[in-house]
């Protein structure tokens, strides 16, 4: 098809033991991400743009996320 619907974003699933949820901050532009950081190796991996109080607190809701720490 040519002009498929696009599906669902897939939620992914993490693990808590391997991955810790972060919030990254540009200091220069003030742009936040909201994502997963692996512990082992500090890759970290973006899952959505952060504009707002709500967005984060629907990163939140998404993946049952209570603290999430930011950094800079």
């Amino acid at each position: 098809m040519l002009f498929a619907k696009k599906k669902g974003r897939e939620k992914k699933h993490y693990d808590p033991a391997c991955w810790k949820p972060v919030v990254r901050c540009s200091i220069c532009t003030g742009e936040m991400a909201a994502g997963f950081k692996e512990t082992a190796t500090g890759r970290f991996e973006e899952v959505m743009l952060i504009r707002s109080e709500r967005d984060l607190a629907r990163f939140q809701a998404e993946y049952g996320v209570e603290k999430v720490t930011k950094e800079y």
